[in-house]
C-alpha cells in the first residue's frame, strides 16, 4: 500500500502544509480508496463505499470533499503528481534515457495513470489551474526524457512524446468491474513489448504520423 499512501500524500501535502495530523491522515486515506475503487469499478462508484474502504465516515468524507467531482479532482491530481515524481526518479537513477524511460513507463503502470481516462470524462473542471500545471509539469518532463533519449540515439526518431503517452494511457487503461489489480504481469508484459518497439534502431517503418502533444490537446 505504500505506493497508493505516496499517490494521495502528493498533492494532498502540498496543498495543505501544516494540517492536523490526524486530518491529513484522513485525507490521504480517502483518496488512496477512492483511487482504487475508481480503477476497480470506474468513477461513479458510490462515495459511501469509498468511506467504508478508506475506514472513514461518511461525514469525514463529504467535510474533506463536498461532492465527486472535488474528490475526482483531488484524486487526478495525486496520480499525476506521483506520476511525475517517478518519472523524476527513474532519471535520478539511471543515467541511461532510455532504460530510465522504460523503467519510468513501468511506474506509471503502477502509479495507474490509464486509470485518469475515464475520470477525465467526468463532471468537474478538466481546466482547473492546479490540474493544468501539474499536467504541463508532467508533460514536459515526458518530453525532456524522450527528447535525450533520440539525442543518445537510443530511441526510435519516428515518434512523439505524444506515442508514449497514448500507448502508455491505452495500455494501462483498466477495465472497470474486473479483478482489475491482478493483472499487472499482462500490462507488463505488454509494455515491455511496446517498449522493444521503441528502441533504436527502428525494425520497421510506422504508417501515419508521430502524435505531438499539440495533438494530444486538440482531442481533448
Amino acid at each position: 500500500m505504500e505506493t497508493v499512501a505516496g499517490t494521495a500524500s502528493c498533492a494532498a501535502v502540498r496543498r495543505s502544509p501544516r494540517p492536523r495530523a490526524d486530518a491529513l491522515r484522513n485525507r490521504e486515506r480517502i483518496v488512496a480508496a477512492a483511487r482504487e475503487m475508481f480503477v476497480e469499478f470506474g468513477p461513479d462508484v458510490p462515495l459511501d463505499e469509498v468511506a467504508r474502504r478508506a475506514g472513514v465516515g461518511n461525514a469525514t468524507l463529504y467535510r474533506n470533499f463536498p461532492d465527486r467531482a472535488a474528490l475526482t479532482h483531488e484524486v487526478v491530481l495525486a496520480v499525476t503528481c506521483r506520476t511525475t515524481e517517478r518519472l523524476e526518479e527513474a532519471v535520478a537513477a539511471e543515467p541511461d534515457p532510455f532504460v530510465a524511460l522504460s523503467r519510468f513507463v513501468h511506474a506509471a503502470a503502477d502509479e495507474r495513470i490509464g486509470a485518469l481516462c475515464p475520470m477525465l470524462s467526468g463532471g468537474f473542471d478538466k481546466d482547473h489551474p492546479e490540474l493544468l500545471a501539474e499536467r504541463r509539469r508532467l508533460e514536459r518532463a515526458v518530453e525532456g526524457l524522450v527528447e535525450r533519449a533520440m539525442s543518445a540515439g537510443r530511441l526510435r526518431t519516428d515518434i512523439a512524446v505524444g506515442d508514449v503517452l497514448v500507448a502508455l494511457s491505452q495500455l494501462t487503461r483498466p477495465l472497470p468491474g474486473i479483478a482489475c489489480l491482478d493483472i499487472d504481469r499482462f500490462t507488463h508484459r505488454h509494455l515491455q513489448l511496446f517498449l522493444d518497439g521503441l528502441e533504436s534502431p527502428a525494425r520497421s517503418e510506422l504508417p501515419g504520423s508521430a502524435a505531438t502533444l499539440e495533438d494530444l490537446r486538440r482531442g481533448r
